[in-house]
């Protein structure tokens, strides 16, 4: 019989700590992969600053290529070998988890479970509605805005499909990164309100999960 497959959307902004959680969870749970939602290669100039737009949900990502992928792997339970990612390219900042949480989350699952878990990392999984309704489980992540500035500019840099690595340029968060966010989400939580809103029901049963303040 194949195996069951669910896939866990964990969403959150640039710096939320979606990506560090999507790891953690891989190393615990048995059969589970992660599949990244990286930037297309051909990222549009936005039009009042000049610079590439790295965040902006419409040009941003290629969603016909992550509708697929993500149907490919609901279907199969495998990442098919054209989604590739760089994540492993960019800075990996060491969270441990303690060997006791570990064990204890671990146990939670049983070694003959016949379940794959995709855990879908992604800083604008919920914008688009055929990625919404491919995910079995909506989590997201939200941390401040200054929280957020903070370890943006702590960063020192992003590696590209194209092998380069992008440093922002001056204020990159204000005029770009922010107001992408902002408006990627806005649909999502009541009064349009980012950083305080709770879940409206736009995205079905999201799990909303408040960060470091």
């Amino acid at each position: 019989m194949p195996p069951r497959v669910i896939l866990v959307g964990i969403g959150g902004a640039t710096c939320s700590g979606k990506t560090t959680l999507a790891k953690h969870l891989r190393r615990i749970i048995p059969r589970s992969v992660i599949i990244h939602q990286d930037p297309q290669e051909l990222i549009p100039i936005h039009p009042v600053y000049g610079v590439q737009d790295w965040d902006d949900a419409k040009g941003a990502i290629d969603w016909p290529r992550m509708v697929k992928a993500l149907a490919e792997v609901k279907r199969t339970g495998t990442i098919p070998p054209e989604h590739y990612s760089h994540d492993h390219l960019n800075e990996q900042r060491d969270l441990p988890i303690d060997t006791a949480t570990y064990e204890r989350w671990r146990d939670h699952r049983e070694a003959d479970e016949n379940i794959t878990w995709v855990l879908v990392d992604g800083f604008l999984l919920y914008w688009h509605p055929e990625v919404v309704k491919l995910l079995d489980v909506r989590v997201f992540l939200r941390v401040s805005h200054e929280v957020l500035k903070q370890r943006r500019n702590e960063r020192s840099g992003y590696h590209t499909a194209e092998g380069t690595l992008w440093r922002d340029p001056p204020n990159y968060w204000e005029q770009i990164v922010w107001p992408a966010y902002e408006a990627a989400h806005v649909h999502m939580v009541e009064g349009g309100d980012v950083e305080h809103g709770r879940p409206n029901g736009t995205v079905p049963d999201l799990l909303l999960i408040e960060g470091q303040s």
